[in-house]
């Protein structure tokens, strides 16, 4: 696909160029601005683009594999996102069979269903068939102490490592007329938005944040990092309605929306970091934290993004 398609050869051609552009800078920034007082600051930059380097190669890589290639990658994201979410908290004994059902049978079904293009029962079988088998399954044990907290753990970790990150594979399912074929640029549109989004905001909170929006939750979310990073990237979404089936209004106003979700996934999962007492979710991804640090504003921007497509333009 990608040898046919000049849209896509574009895009790509501007993210490996971007991506050596802020490579440049991050080492001429290293050679000839750092100082002890600023080392740390700039050798997380530098861990940040070469980790960003890393995560393009690989979806570079399945793309260029296909639909096997793309299920299988977000098979793993989806198996190290629900790890992290599952090891922030102590489980009992009584929960581990259950989350071996999750872990080894519900995460590989849940793909299996995208790949088979059984869109009716991928879009049911975790929130109403995993998450009363949990239920039940931990019940079965007899263990009563923090049932509904140790039953709602698992359902809230399953619901967004595993189910709303599958819809983003889940988009080549979609039939879009006079799009066939495309549907990768939907992955790359999404991601590119929503990850530049969060970018953005810490650019512009770096530069000009003054008021944080949620204080005791996350200081480093300002207004203006909101307002800066929404607006821009929007406009950068706006820009990219020609690898969509969107026109160039129709980008931004999408575009707006998954930033907005976006935000609201990073607050939601700070909130759960805060509630753990910890800063990253993970090591996993150097300079990032872990995988759901990396991936928490499309947990909420990939099943909306979705269903818009699929009510709309499907």
């Amino acid at each position: 696909m990608i040898f046919t398609d000049s849209d896509l050869q574009l895009l790509l051609a501007g993210i490996f160029g971007l991506l050596i552009f802020a490579s440049l800078i991050g080492q001429l920034i290293a050679k000839f601005r750092c100082n002890e007082c600023n080392r740390k600051t700039i050798e997380n930059l530098n861990q940040r683009i070469n980790a960003w380097w890393m995560m393009s190669i690989v979806l570079l890589v399945a793309i260029l594999i296909g639909t096997i290639g793309t299920l299988v990658l977000f098979i793993c994201i989806s198996f190290f996102a629900l790890r992290e979410c599952i090891t922030l908290t102590p489980t009992k004994l009584g929960d581990h069979q259950a989350l071996f059902w999750c872990f080894f049978i519900f995460l590989p079904i849940q793909y299996l269903l995208i790949g088979l293009n059984w869109y009716n029962f991928f879009a049911i079988f975790i929130p109403v068939f995993v998450f009363l088998f949990i239920a039940t399954r931990i019940a079965i044990n007899g263990n009563t102490v923090d049932f509904l907290g140790r039953v709602a753990k698992i359902q809230w970790s399953m619901m967004i490592a595993v189910y709303c990150i599958s819809y983003i594979p889940a988009l080549l399912l979609l039939n879009i007329d006079s799009y066939d074929g495309q549907n990768f640029k939907l992955i790359m549109f999404l991601v590119i938005v929503v990850q530049l989004s969060d970018v953005l905001q810490y650019v512009f909170g770096k530069l000009f944040g003054r008021h944080a929006i949620v204080p005791k939750l996350s200081p480093n979310k300002t207004v203006e990092g909101f307002i800066g990073g929404i607006l821009s990237a929007s406009l950068i979404g706006m820009s990219l309605w020609w690898i969509t089936p969107f026109t160039f209004w129709q980008a931004g106003l999408v575009s707006t929306l998954i930033t907005l979700l976006g935000f609201c996934g990073g607050l939601c999962m700070s909130a759960i970091k805060r509630d753990r007492g910890i800063k990253d979710f993970g090591t996993i991804i150097e300079g990032h934290g872990g995988m759901m640090d990396r991936i928490d504003s499309l947990c909420f921007a990939a099943p909306v993004f979705f269903h818009i497509i699929n009510y709309f333009f499907g």
